[in-house]
């Protein structure tokens, strides 16, 4: 029989990406703050009801790394980056464009010199972590780096930039310090397991299949060069911090109401992501043929870890267990298989109008999550 490596640090064989559905008393009382019903301390009541009481069932469910289920936050991003110093919350003429939806036009400009000091996500990880029972992890997601700089390159909000920042080089340095300063006051917080959520790399491929479907010769340079700029950011945000914090990240193609925003495999950005960013571990999108083969993953480091996103959070409907098996060892082909995990695809919930499915349903996932990994990695 196969001996695997026992895991005691993210990823864990059976994990999630972090974000869960939010209950209805949630979204009741962020309504009423929002309509000036109820006050900020009512509110910050209400979502910490919520957030214990969903640590109790995350650890219920034999998950090792709890979060909060982004439950504070509006967005899984620009929470985030409205947190920061030098960062306005801003609505645009339009939102993102997903297949088939449009989301609200929420977005984040610069309004100065970006810092990262007295971060809110510093509390609220404190907060989870007083409330965790012993041995279990506390998992603190954020938005990726270059995330930010996608966002803030956004057609709307170049202006702003010009008005703050004289050269990118300027601006890019000083994103990654703004959060390295944050994940520096996060560790001495307690946090030992950080999470990047960056869908950069999918909105790249999806730019790349776009590209070539046009003109198969067509130049790709400049995409090229905005990954290797992602890739920079990334780097040097994560750059000499403490060898026992652990950093991953998470790459999805969009997830905002069951719908997704981006589509093509991870082969265009194999060379840059999976080959040179140093994280401990990659959370990859794998529940639909818009993701592509496996092949791209034998750019993985055999030293780092993948956690396969086989099951969607898209809908409720549960996957053949026995298929997820066969993928997992097609995976095998191109990574080593102790050094991979499984997960659903990403939250269930990116932003707080959540993906299409019950409460019920979602909790089945994670325990079809739980029973394939103990059959696949022979947990006990």
């Amino acid at each position: 029989m196969t001996q695997f490596t026992t895991r005691t640090v993210s990823p864990f064989r059976y994990d999630v990406v972090g974000s869960f559905l939010r209950p209805q008393e949630l979204k009741e009382a962020r309504a009423k703050f929002a309509q000036g019903q109820i006050s900020q301390d009512e509110l910050t009541a209400v979502e910490d009801k919520c957030i214990v009481e969903l640590i109790k069932k995350e650890e219920a469910a034999g998950l090792k790394a709890v979060t909060d289920g982004e439950f504070r936050r509006s967005y899984w991003h620009l929470d985030f980056f409205w947190g920061l110093q030098g960062v306005s919350h801003v609505n645009l003429k339009h939102g993102y464009f997903f297949h088939d939806e449009e989301t609200r036009n929420d977005s984040a400009q610069v309004t100065g010199k970006i810092r990262g000091k007295n971060h809110p996500f510093v509390e609220h990880f404190k907060f989870v972590r007083d409330h965790v029972s012993h041995g279990i992890q506390v998992k603190q997601t954020i938005p990726a780096p270059a995330q930010f700089l996608e966002e803030l390159i956004r057609p709307e909000n170049q202006e702003s930039i010009k008005a703050a920042y004289s050269n990118l080089d300027d601006l890019d340095h000083d994103v990654a310090a703004a959060y390295h300063q944050v994940i520096e006051d996060l560790y001495a917080a307690g946090c030992r397991t950080l999470q990047l959520d960056d869908c950069t790399w999918g909105i790249s491929v999806n730019n790349f299949a776009n590209l070539k479907k046009k003109d198969p010769n067509a130049d790709t340079s400049q995409l090229k060069e905005l990954q290797e700029r992602f890739l920079r950011v990334n780097n040097e945000a994560i750059a000499d911090l403490p060898e026992d914090l652990t950093v991953n990240t998470h790459v999805c193609r969009g997830n905002y109401h069951s719908t997704w925003a981006a589509a093509g495999g991870y082969g265009p950005v194999a060379d840059t992501l999976f080959a040179q960013e140093n994280v401990n571990a990659f959370y990859l999108e794998y529940d639909s043929d818009r993701a592509g083969g496996f092949e791209p993953l034998a750019k993985v480091p055999d030293d780092k870890h993948v956690v396969l996103g086989l099951v969607t959070s898209k809908t409720g409907d549960l996957e053949d267990p026995d298929a997820i098996v066969e993928r997992i060892k097609e995976a095998a082909k191109f990574h080593p298989l102790d050094k991979l995990c499984l997960s659903p695809q990403c939250g269930f919930a990116s932003t707080e109008e959540g993906n299409i499915l019950t409460k019920e349903q979602q909790w089945a996932k994670v325990k079809l999550v739980e029973d394939i990994a103990k059959q696949v990695w022979d947990l006990d």
